[in-house]
């Protein structure tokens, strides 16, 4: 069974990855695909979260909402830790084994870390060691705000470095766009000038916006292509 999916990571925590994620699901669905959606392990959030419900509504509510993220701790720092502050640990099997579930129903998964590429999932894993267990491209994900450059670029570089395909980058707008596109110092200037300034220097490699609260990514990237 050919197993096609796409990891969704960020530069941080905070960037938007889930609203990327999301929209990433939707595309999916539109093409007529069935969608999985796998957050292997979410802190300061449980299994009914709203980032959790975002994504299982997405894809069309496939499976449940406890199979979209299988393991959740109260504590918003990094999983193990926050599994430690509760007198547990993080199942670093299960981190890898509940996927098991969409990949069986699935078309076409679309998982989402938790923080940055190279945060901690478990006591001995990392974002990056899943995603290369699993094998799946990554798209990276960052907010559209001062500094995205050098957090994108390092990322992108530090991945392929590790071995990692990167099949996308997509600047997040989390918050709206303030300020004239005439002041180079402006929210919106900064935002519209990281797309171009990192779509120039990673060409060819695919670099898209998801403008605040916008279900569709712009411009539009052919993920089935691409996998």
């Amino acid at each position: 069974m050919t197993r096609r999916g796409l990891f969704v990571t960020g530069t941080d925590t905070d960037v938007g990855k889930t609203a990327v994620a999301c929209a990433i699901a939707r595309q999916f669905v539109a093409a007529g695909a069935r969608v999985g959606v796998y957050k292997p392990a979410a802190s300061g959030a449980g299994s009914a979260a709203p980032d959790v419900m975002r994504l299982w509504e997405a894809a069309g509510r496939p499976l449940t909402p406890a199979q979209v993220c299988p393991q959740s701790f109260a504590a918003p720092i990094a999983p193990p830790r926050s599994a430690r502050a509760e007198g547990r640990v993080v199942d670093e099997r299960l981190l890898r084994d509940g996927l098991e579930p969409w990949w069986a129903a699935s078309d076409v998964v679309v998982v989402e870390g938790a923080g940055g590429l190279f945060s901690p999932l478990g006591d001995t894993l990392l974002n990056a060691d899943l995603a290369r267990e699993l094998g799946l491209p990554l798209v990276v994900v960052d907010a559209a705000r001062l500094g995205a450059i050098g957090r994108t670029l390092a990322t992108v570089t530090a991945a392929r470095a590790s071995g990692l395909a990167v099949a996308a980058v997509v600047l997040s707008h989390t918050q709206p766009l303030t300020g004239s596109l005439a002041d180079p110092a402006s929210v919106a200037s900064i935002a519209r000038d990281s797309a171009a300034d990192l779509a120039s220097r990673l060409a060819p490699l695919p670099v898209a916006v998801l403008a605040h609260d916008a279900e569709r990514i712009d411009p539009a990237i052919d993920w089935l292509e691409i996998l």
